[in-house]
């Protein structure tokens, strides 16, 4: 038992208890200690690297090798990762061809890919991000609350977006060949990123214009046109007064035109 007491005591046993001790407490806290950080940074940095090869694999023919812009495509640096979650995710980008505007089309990555490809382009330089999923939120007809942020939406759209997209958001030619294209079936995330980025003519409505709240009205406001039910009859389009003068000269001019041949023939 002397001997045994002797070898605790002995300074070597202390610090062998010591080191013990530090690898079970250093062991047990590499189990528990929570990882999100690190792993964050880790699939950040993963998606940069991958968003890099896919831009040059499919962007860099006409955004140049550092996205830098040629004379065929305009420079990245600083659009932002919605800028490209908004172009490649509604298929228009990459472009098949040239042309005065691109079209929406399918879309030729997955959201894994969409994704890294912002992570990259947004690396380059600061600029607006993907909106987060409040900012998106469709607020539905049905409160008193609702309805009127869903009417308040209805009157920033037409006063800052119906002279282009028309009041139901139809769409509508512009200059030069352009066209503001129908935002019927547009994803919401889309749409607010159309407005932070300004895409091909349309300006950029950034928070100093129509806030996050402002936004999120004009998008609710276009997703409860979609579902509305037409009280008016025949919708045309909602094209507005061209459509409809084209409507009544081909068809009620036309049936018009018939019967006075009708009568004509009857009265011989």
């Amino acid at each position: 038992m002397n001997a045994l007491a002797a070898r605790r005591r002995h300074p070597a046993a202390i610090a062998l208890l010591i080191l013990v001790g530090l690898l079970i407490t250093g062991g047990a806290y590499s189990f528990i200690a929570p990882k999100d950080a690190n792993a964050s940074a880790a699939v950040a940095t993963a998606s940069v690297d991958e968003g890099q090869k896919l831009f040059l694999g499919n962007c860099a023919s006409c955004h140049g090798t550092n996205a830098q812009g040629t004379a065929s495509g305009p420079s990245l640096v600083g659009v932002g990762a919605a800028a490209v979650d908004f172009q490649v995710g509604t298929g228009r980008m990459p472009m098949a061809k040239p042309a005065v505007q691109a079209p929406r089309s399918e879309v030729k990555f997955d959201e894994d890919e969409i994704a890294s490809l912002a992570a990259y382009v947004a690396s380059l330089g600061p600029g607006p991000a993907v909106p987060d999923e409040k900012s998106t939120t469709v607020l539905q007809p049905g409160t008193e609350e609702d309805n009127r942020a869903i009417a308040e939406g209805g009157e920033i759209f037409r006063v800052n977006c119906a002279m282009c997209h028309n009041f139901a958001g139809a769409g509508g030619a512009l200059t030069r060949g352009k066209y503001a294209p129908a935002l019927e079936g547009v994803q919401p995330k889309h749409i607010y990123e159309a407005m932070v980025t300004g895409p091909q003519s349309m300006p950029v409505f950034s928070d100093t214009n129509l806030d996050a709240a402002a936004k999120q009205k004009v998008i609710s406001y276009l997703k409860a046109q979609e579902e509305a039910t037409n009280v008016g009859g025949l919708t045309l389009g909602n094209l507005g007064p061209v459509s409809e003068g084209l409507f009544a000269w081909v068809f009620m001019l036309g049936i018009l035109i018939g019967a006075a041949v009708w009568l004509g023939k009857k009265a011989a």
